[in-house]
């Protein structure tokens, strides 16, 4: 499962490539944000990348990667949700 780094407008919804950016694997990505992650919207035209995916800093700033979502991924944010059970949230 690759994923791809991009610029993302949020005002007008277009996504564009981040000049010499290369595919890194997304499970790698996740953690490097250590998995606070949202899908963001559905990707097409993307060559192969089918969803759109905010990544949060330790500020709470949003970094968008484009991600080719298939089997795994699905099988990775489900065990993530289940691990998530349970705890309290604080506010």
């Amino acid at each position: 499962m690759q994923s791809l780094h991009v610029n993302y407008d949020d005002a007008t919804g277009a996504i564009s490539r981040i000049e010499g950016a290369t595919a890194e694997p997304w499970d790698k990505v996740c953690e490097q944000f250590d998995n606070d992650v949202r899908r963001i919207a559905d990707a097409t035209d993307q060559a192969g990348y089918t969803a759109l995916y905010a990544c949060y800093d330790e500020d709470n700033n949003p970094v968008y990667y484009l991600v080719e979502e298939d089997e795994t991924l699905a099988k990775l944010r489900c065990k993530t949700q289940l691990s998530k059970l349970g705890r309290s949230s604080s506010i």
